[in-house]
């Protein structure tokens, strides 16, 4: 009888420890996966992070905008600058409604932007009257404003409302220095930068000659 007695509590025994065994059997499955789950989202958050920063600093290196030729109109002294710019190689698409451009002679410092809302700070071809490009009405700028004239657009995708230069385009960007700092005269050393939101900016930075003899100049 004493026999009989142990083995049935021999057997409970062994199927209470086998239940116990896949109640932890089971939690461990439980707790790999979650762990998994946890990892993969991580992984999936991370690679997104990853590409995203990716771009984003191929945008900054890549990109920008680049000066290529500064010209300036000398009435006593220079009264304008025409600065011609560019999208770098591989830069994306580069608009000017969201576009700097920090200038300085020395003794004074501007911000400009350009603002649509004159339909004198926009002209869509070179048709000045006097067959020059300052033929543009440079003039009806303000200390706080620059005006475009494009020069190569082959898209159109550069408008008065929506100035997008993207691979190709050429424009310039009009300052009024008589304005900005009451004319630019002779010996002075300009300084400057042009920001677009995203990419390197463009630097502008020259020297006005000893004397002004002529109507234009070509400053750098």
């Amino acid at each position: 009888m004493r026999k009989i007695l142990y083995k049935i509590i021999k057997r409970k025994d062994v199927g209470s420890i086998g239940i116990g065994a896949m109640i932890v059997f089971i939690a461990m499955v439980l707790v790999a996966g979650i762990a998994a789950s946890v990892l993969i989202q991580t992984s999936t958050t991370l690679e997104s992070q990853a590409m995203a920063t990716g771009q984003q600093t191929t945008n900054e290196v890549a990109g920008g905008i680049a000066v290529f030729d500064i010209e300036g109109h000398v009435d006593t002294d220079i009264d304008g600058l025409a600065i011609t710019v560019r999208p770098r190689a591989g830069s994306p698409d580069i608009d000017l409604n969201n576009t700097i451009v920090l200038l300085s002679d020395g003794s004074t410092k501007v911000l400009l932007t350009y603002d649509y809302a004159d339909s004198n700070h926009f002209n869509s071809s070179v048709n000045a009257s006097d067959g020059s490009v300052f033929g543009f009405k440079y003039t009806d700028l303000t200390n706080e404003e620059f005006g475009i004239l494009v020069l190569e657009d082959a898209d159109s995708s550069c408008q008065r409302y929506t100035p997008v230069i993207n691979t190709g385009d050429k424009v310039m960007l009009f300052v009024d220095t008589d304005a900005c700092f009451s004319k630019i005269q002779e010996r002075t050393d300009v300084f400057g930068y042009i920001y677009p939101e995203h990419g390197s900016p463009g630097v502008i930075s020259f020297r006005t000659p000893s004397s002004y003899s002529d109507t234009i100049y070509d400053l750098q």
